[in-house]
């Protein structure tokens, strides 16, 4: 399923778990502010921590996120 993912607390050891989800390559940069335009799916309502050697974003540990004003202008680019 895809999801929205707020820019609060994603750094770089998620990105390279994404990306290697994906298949894509290694991540160059995390962009915060819709950087690649608005998204339109279900926000992921959790605050992800990767250590970033998992192999799929969801075996991630999470917390319950803190960012009550997470809204598509905050989704996060990679």
């Amino acid at each position: 399923t895809w999801m929205s993912v707020c820019d609060a607390a994603f750094d770089q050891q998620d990105a390279e778990v994404v990306c290697r989800e994906l298949d894509c390559g290694a991540p160059v940069q995390v962009l915060g502010a819709a950087a690649f335009g608005k998204g339109d799916t279900q926000m992921w309502t959790q605050e992800i921590q990767c250590r970033g050697n998992e192999s799929q974003i969801h075996l991630c540990p999470t917390s319950p996120s803190h960012e009550d004003t997470c809204n598509h202008d905050n989704n996060v680019g990679l």
